[in-house]
C-alpha cells in the first residue's frame, strides 16, 4: 500500500505543475479530492521542529516572528536502504539538492522572490520533495504560524490573512489537520485547537500533537492532555520532544535527537505507559498509516471525480476544435476539410436535412405567382393606349385586315412588365441563399475556431452567390425577352375572325377603331399575356434553380478553392490564426486531460489490486 501514497504524491505534483488546484479554479479539482495533511500551529509552537523530526533533516528556515511565510507542500518519498538522500523543488525541475543547508537557503530565497525581503505572506505554495531511506511516504503542508498581533513591518490584516490562508486548506473535507500545540501553555488558548475546532468540531479529521513536554514547569505534566481528558479528539494525542536551541546550535543530528526523545518517554515515570505511542518516529509512522487509510477510503470518490472531469474536458476540447497543423500541407488540408464541412451543412439546408430550403420553394409557389397576379395591364390595354399604339403602328397606311404591328407593340409593352416579378424572384432566392450561408457558417463548429477563415469563407460564398444571381437574372430576363421577341402564332390563328362572327367585311377600315373593336383587341392581348404569364410561372423557377440553387450546391466555393491552392504558407497561416486565448486554453485542457487519464489508469490499477 506504500505505493498508494507515492501515487497520490505523483498526482499532486502533476496537478501543481498544471495549476490544477483550488487556487486557480472555482471548480472541484483532483488536487482538492486528494487527501493531504496540513500542519497548523501558532508561532513558536514547535511546528518546524516537528517537521524536521519527521523528516530527520535540518532543512527549514529558522528565526523569530513569522518564518514560514508561504505554504510549503512537503512530499516525502521512501527510498531503498543505502540510497542517497536528496531533495527537489518543483520550481527547479531536474535540479537535485544533496546539501540540506542549500535546501533551507532555497526555501528562504524562493519565499523572498514571491514576497520580497519583508514580513509579508503569500498564498503561493513552495513544493519540495525529499527522497530518503529514512522517511515514510507522506505529504505534509506546512502553513504559516497563526499569530494574534501584527509586528512592525506587517500589515494590520496579517492576523486575518494567515487565518484565512490556513482555513482555506483545513476546511476541505479531505484534509487531515495536524494541530501542533505547546504543552507548556494552556490548551484552551491553543491557536491550532481553536481554528481546528471551527472547521472540524467533532475532531474526526484532527490529530493533536503536543510539543515542548520537556519544558513544562516542574510538578506539572501533560498526561491529561495526552490521554484526551483535557480535550478529546478521535485519534490519541501524540507527544514529541524537539531539539533544544542549544542542541540546534551544537548541530546535534536527528538520529541522536530521536534516541534522546525515546529515552525521555521511556524513563520519565509520568509517560512510561504512553511511550509506545509517543515521539516523532511514531508520529511519522502513524501519519503515514492514517493517510494510507484515508486515501483508500476516498478512492471511489476520486475515481468518480476523475471520470466526470475527463468527460467534461473531452467535451470542451471537442468544442474548441483540433489544433492547427504546423506545415503548409497540413494547413491546406485543414482548411479544405473545414470548408467541406461548411459546404455539406449548406447543402443539408437546401436538401431539407436542415431547415431553410423550403423557403425557396415558397418563392416559386407563392411569391412569384402573387407578383404576376398583381401585375396591372390597365394602362397598356386602356382604350386610349390601344387606339394610340394601333394608329401609330399603321403609319400613313391603315391596316387592311388586322393591326399586326399594333398587336405586337401592345403585347411587348405588356410583357415587359413581367421583368419586375422575375427580377424580384431572383433577388428573393439570392437573399435566402445568403441566409443559408450565414446559418451554415454559424453551424460549422471549426469555423468558430478561426475568425479569419470564417470571414474569408463567408465572403467567398457571398461573392459566388452574387455571380450566380447575376447569371440567373440574365437568364431569367432572357426568358421574358424571348416571349417579347417571338409571339406564339398558333394562338392568333385559332382566334375567330370577323367573317366567322357574321361581321361585314365591307365596313370602312376606320370603323374598326370604334370601342367595340378596340375592346376586342384588348381582350385578345390580355388572353395572350395571361398565357405567357402561366408559361413563365413555371420556366422562371427552372431558370433560377438551374442558375442559382444548382450552381450553389455544386460550386459555391469553387473560386475560393482555386485561390486557396495558390496561397503561400504565410497566408494559409493567417486564415488559421485563431484566438491566442483559445490556443492557450486548448493546450492547458489537453495537458490536464492527459494528467487525469494517467491518474485514472493508475488509480484504477490500485483499486483493482485491493
Amino acid at each position: 500500500m506504500e505505493n498508494l501514497i507515492s501515487l497520490v504524491n505523483k498526482i499532486q505534483r502533476a496537478c501543481t505543475a498544471l495549476g490544477d488546484h483550488g487556487e486557480n479554479t472555482a471548480l472541484p479539482t483532483l488536487w482538492d479530492s486528494l487527501p493531504a495533511i496540513a500542519v497548523v500551529g501558532g508561532q513558536s509552537s514547535g511546528k518546524s521542529s516537528v517537521l524536521e523530526s519527521v523528516v530527520g533533516k535540518d532543512f527549514l528556515p529558522r528565526g523569530s516572528g513569522i518564518v514560514t511565510r508561504r505554504p510549503l507542500v512537503l512530499q516525502l518519498h521512501k527510498l531503498e536502504e543505502g540510497s542517497r538522500e536528496y531533495a527537489e523543488f518543483l520550481h527547479l525541475p531536474r535540479k537535485r539538492f544533496t546539501d540540506f543547508v542549500a535546501v533551507r537557503k532555497e526555501i528562504q530565497d524562493e519565499t523572498d522572490r514571491e514576497t520580497g525581503r519583508t514580513k509579508q505572506i503569500s498564498t503561493v505554495p513552495i513544493h519540495l520533495s525529499i527522497y530518503s531511506p529514512n522517511v515514510v511516504n507522506l505529504t505534509l503542508i506546512d502553513l504559516p504560524g497563526l499569530t494574534k498581533v501584527a509586528v512592525e513591518g506587517q500589515p494590520d490584516s496579517i492576523v486575518k490573512d494567515i487565518e484565512d490562508m490556513v482555513r482555506s486548506y483545513i476546511e476541505k473535507p479531505n484534509c487531515i489537520i495536524l494541530a501542533i500545540s505547546p504543552a507548556n501553555q494552556d490548551l484552551a488558548t491553543s491557536d491550532a485547537i481553536k481554528i481546528s475546532r471551527e472547521v472540524d468540531p467533532t475532531g474526526e479529521r484532527t490529530i493533536g500533537v503536543l510539543t515542548k513536554i520537556d519544558l513544562m514547569d516542574k510538578g506539572t505534566d501533560a498526561v491529561d492532555m495526552l490521554e484526551g481528558r483535557a480535550y478529546r479528539l478521535k485519534f490519541p494525542w501524540i507527544g514529541v520532544v524537539n531539539r533544544s536551541q542549544q542542541d540546534i546550535n551544537k548541530n546535534v543530528d536527528m538520529i541522536a535527537a530521536r534516541r534522546r526523545e525515546r529515552e525521555y518517554f521511556n524513563t520519565t515515570p509520568e509517560y512510561k505507559h504512553l511511550a509506545h505511542r509517543m515521539g516523532s518516529e511514531h508520529l511519522a509512522k502513524m501519519l503515514s498509516k492514517h493517510l494510507e487509510t484515508v486515501i483508500k477510503s476516498k478512492i471511489p470518490g476520486i475515481q468518480s471525480l476523475i471520470n466526470k472531469t475527463i468527460a467534461e474536458l473531452e467535451a470542451e476540447l471537442t468544442r474548441l476544435g483540433k489544433p492547427v497543423a504546423a506545415d503548409a500541407g497540413g494547413k491546406l488540408y485543414s482548411i479544405m476539410e473545414i470548408c467541406r464541412s461548411f459546404d455539406q451543412i449548406f447543402k443539408d439546408h437546401l436538401d431539407g436535412v436542415r431547415p431553410g430550403g423550403d423557403k425557396i420553394y415558397n418563392v416559386f409557389d407563392n411569391q412569384l405567382p402573387a407578383a404576376l397576379k398583381r401585375l396591372q395591364f390597365d394602362k397598356q390595354l386602356s382604350m386610349e393606349n390601344i387606339r394610340k399604339l394601333i394608329t401609330e403602328a399603321d403609319g400613313y397606311q391603315p391596316h387592311l385586315i388586322a393591326p399586326e404591328q399594333g398587336y405586337r407593340r401592345l403585347i411587348e409593352s405588356s410583357l415587359i412588365t413581367i421583368r419586375g416579378p422575375a427580377e424580384a424572384a431572383v433577388d428573393a432566392v439570392h437573399a435566402l441563399l445568403k441566409d443559408l450561408v450565414h446559418k451554415a457558417i454559424s453551424e460549422t463548429v471549426d469555423l468558430k475556431q478561426y475568425p479569419g477563415l470564417r470571414v474569408e469563407v463567408g465572403a467567398a460564398a457571398v461573392d459566388s452567390l452574387e455571380r450566380m444571381r447575376d447569371e440567373s437574372k440574365r437568364a431569367t430576363l432572357q426568358l421574358v425577352d424571348m416571349e417579347c421577341g417571338y409571339l406564339t402564332v398558333d394562338f392568333f390563328r385559332k382566334l375567330p375572325q370577323d367573317v366567322d362572327k357574321g361581321g361585314n367585311p365591307t365596313h370602312s377600315i376606320f370603323d374598326r377603331y370604334n370601342d367595340s373593336y378596340l375592346r376586342r383587341i384588348g381582350t385578345t392581348i390580355l388572353s395572350y399575356v395571361n398565357m405567357v404569364c402561366a408559361t413563365l410561372r413555371h420556366s422562371i423557377p427552372k431558370s433560377i434553380v438551374y442558375c442559382q440553387v444548382r450552381e450553389a450546391k455544386q460550386s459555391l466555393l469553387y473560386h475560393f478553392f482555386t485561390d486557396l491552392g495558390k496561397m503561400e504558407t504565410k497566408r494559409l497561416s493567417s486564415l488559421l490564426n485563431e484566438d491566442p486565448a483559445i490556443m492557450e486554453r486548448r493546450s492547458a485542457l489537453a495537458k490536464r486531460l492527459e494528467l487525469y487519464r494517467s491518474a485514472q489508469a493508475e488509480i484504477d490499477a490500485v483499486a483493482w489490486s485491493k
